[in-house]
């Protein structure tokens, strides 16, 4: 029995790991490039929240810094209602360059970041495990440097959601906005 429980947890071990180590991550990575100013073009997800509040999101601004520790210091500014919200993330690098980890200190949900494929003057592909008490979630965000992407990065993201296991209702190309573009400094 004891033997039976031990292989099991062993397997589920394996799995998680194995998920976080089937997302890849930018060969590579150059951090100090991904700072400074972004777009979020695309956001992908099968998370509760992502399916109640898909029909409210807009594009948004993000500015990317680095800490005097070598962590991401990952500030966005998108449309709410008729105001402004603005949230602060503190990303903590882990051992593999790309990859990153953040808890919320709201929800208390573990995420697994990784910075999956960037040229880091045009676009940016960044996956995301979560983890939390209810289950577990993937995001997937698509990042630009300006307010719009070629409908060849586009494809590229929905088809690299697609490979994560999200299906086309729960990919969105986020609508354009100018509310809170100026906001975010």
């Amino acid at each position: 029995m004891q033997a039976t429980l031990l292989s099991i947890l062993g397997l589920a071990l394996l799995g998680t790991l194995h998920a976080q180590n089937s997302i890849p991550v930018q060969a590579d990575f150059q951090q100090d490039k991904l700072t400074g100013r972004w777009y979020s073009i695309g956001l992908a997800s099968n998370s509760n929240w992502f399916k109640e509040k898909r029909h409210l999101m807009k594009m948004c601004t993000t500015i990317i810094s680095t800490t005097a520790e070598g962590n991401l210091e990952v500030t966005s500014t998108y449309p709410k209602g008729d105001q402004c919200v603005t949230r602060n993330s503190l990303y903590t690098k882990t051992e593999q360059p790309g990859r990153f980890s953040y808890t919320s200190p709201r929800w208390g949900s573990k995420h697994n970041i990784h910075v999956v494929e960037t040229n880091y003057e045009e676009y940016a592909l960044v996956a995301t495990q979560i983890s939390k008490s209810t289950g577990s979630s993937t995001m997937v965000l698509l990042y630009s440097r300006t307010k719009e992407l070629s409908p060849e990065r586009l494809e590229m993201f929905t088809q690299f959601s697609r490979e994560q296991g999200l299906t086309d209702d729960e990919i969105l190309i986020l609508p354009q906005t100018d509310k809170c573009m100026a906001d975010a400094a």
